[in-house]
């Protein structure tokens, strides 16, 4: 486990050199600077968990240090340390947001609770924000297809060993890892996702070990690495098969010594991380087609689970939908429809190629678009009541959810007035991602 980067600021030689030699014996690594301004400069180049800044420095003082901190958008926590400690300054620093106090002169024992308690709230803080983003994941079904997969997961979730999930796409392989580390003895820490088939090529490395500023064109600000932040959790990822030779080979020596260096940077980062990688690909065809490492795919697939698609756990499809329709409703304030038990039959023989992924947008497509209290076949294949080509056929569930992605999809570009950054937040999909929905649905980016 990494234990943090820690930046001292303080003008007095002898507390630089005595929370450093504490610091460092408790395992961080430290950097320690003078100067107001020297601090502004470090964090502008380098990653830090924590900051401790002394309020009275030659040149911009401590408190107009963390207020220029501030208004760069740097949100680590920052501990000021004052040996002329009054209720006004405190009101002042709090203001610009310091995290606590310490006076001089520095106790041990103080000094070590307080670094411990601000960084166990910066990741409390993470903790939050993920948690506010995410639902709790749900796998739902009581088919044996269902039953046997969650008795491997309890079985797998408390150990640490690494996991490769396979199934169909949309069958639910990110259900599968969230349950995982929700019932892992990580389960307090991060979960970080990351779809590798979703960042282009040339930004994966970046996404995963981070950056510093200027590492490469683009690169304006520093930026901690997916395995960073996932750093005592899990960190997850996605469609592993299409990530490039160059970042496998990346990715294989981090499994093998848990320690990366950010681009740019020279600073190696150490890190406790559990990953849980899925794909949908054969890997085994891949790696004879010189496309995945060999070496890679035994460190990954300690433990293999495979994931169901609907078509062999059809007698779910009624309790997902059931699911969805809650979640929607949780979500919107609507209430929930009823489903007629010929839709049910409907649904329950139809091949679902999307698997759960399509069951999800189906309902999310007839909470928003049926009018009527209850879903009846008609409503399953007829978009707005009207029949395509006036031959009266139905359009087939696919058609519908497509025809629905297009009309949703469009209309959500187009009220967020072609901001493509706000439409993929309210859509929930990665900008990139968004990008490739537009292209697939015919429709143009503003």
């Amino acid at each position: 486990m990494s234990h943090g980067n820690i930046l001292v600021v303080d003008d007095e030689r002898g507390i630089l050199d005595q929370l450093a030699g504490i610091l460092h014996d408790e395992g961080f690594s430290v950097v320690t600077v003078a100067t107001g301004e020297e601090a502004l400069a470090a964090v502008s180049r380098e990653i830090f968990d924590l900051v401790l800044l002394d309020v009275w420095l030659p040149g911009i003082d401590g408190i107009e240090a963390l207020r220029q901190l501030r208004a760069a958008g740097h949100q680590l926590p920052v501990v000021l340390i004052s040996g002329h400690a009054t209720a006004e300054l405190a009101v002042r620093a709090v203001r610009e947001g310091a995290l606590d106090f310490l006076e001089k002169p520095l106790a041990l024992e103080r000094v070590l609770v307080t670094v411990h308690n601000a960084l166990a709230h910066a990741r409390l803080e993470q903790q939050l924000r993920a948690e506010r983003e995410e639902e709790e994941p749900v796998l739902t079904g009581v088919s044996p297809a269902v039953v046997e997969l969650r008795r491997q997961i309890l079985l797998a979730a408390p150990t640490d060993s690494r996991v490769l999930i396979s199934g169909p796409n949309g069958a639910g392989k990110e259900v599968v890892a969230r349950l995982l580390h929700l019932h892992s003895r990580r389960a307090q820490a991060p979960f970080v996702a990351v779809n590798c088939a979703a960042i282009p090529a040339e930004l994966i490395e970046s996404e995963l070990f981070g950056h510093l500023k200027g590492a490469f064109t683009g690169a304006v600000e520093n930026k901690r690495g997916k395995f960073e932040i996932a750093d005592s959790g899990t960190l997850f990822l996605d469609e592993i098969g299409d990530m490039s030779l160059l970042t496998q080979a990346k990715v294989l020596r981090v499994l093998q010594e848990s320690r990366f260096t950010r681009l740019g940077g020279s600073q190696e980062v150490r890190v406790d991380v559990r990953v849980i990688t899925a794909t949908n690909k054969n890997l085994d065809d891949e790696i004879a087609a010189s496309r995945f490492r060999q070496d890679l795919l035994f460190r990954l697939n300690v433990i293999p689970i495979r994931v169901p698609g609907l078509d062999q756990r059809r007698e779910d499809v009624p309790l997902l939908v059931e699911e969805f329709m809650r979640q929607f409703a949780r979500r919107t304030g609507v209430k929930p429809k009823g489903v007629s038990p010929a839709a049910i039959e409907i649904l329950k023989a139809y091949d679902w190629p999307g698997n759960v992924r399509e069951v999800r947008n189906l309902v999310e497509r007839l909470m928003i678009m049926v009018p009527d209290q209850e879903i009846t076949p008609v409503a399953l294949d007829l978009r707005a009541g009207s029949r395509p080509g006036g031959d009266g056929a139905f359009v087939t569930l696919r058609q519908a959810r497509e025809r629905f992605e297009r009309d949703y999809v469009g209309r959500v570009v187009e009220e967020c007035g072609g901001n493509m950054s706000k439409a993929a937040r309210v859509l929930g999909l990665e900008r990139s991602h968004l990008y490739r929905k537009l292209r697939a649905l015919g429709l143009r980016s503003r």
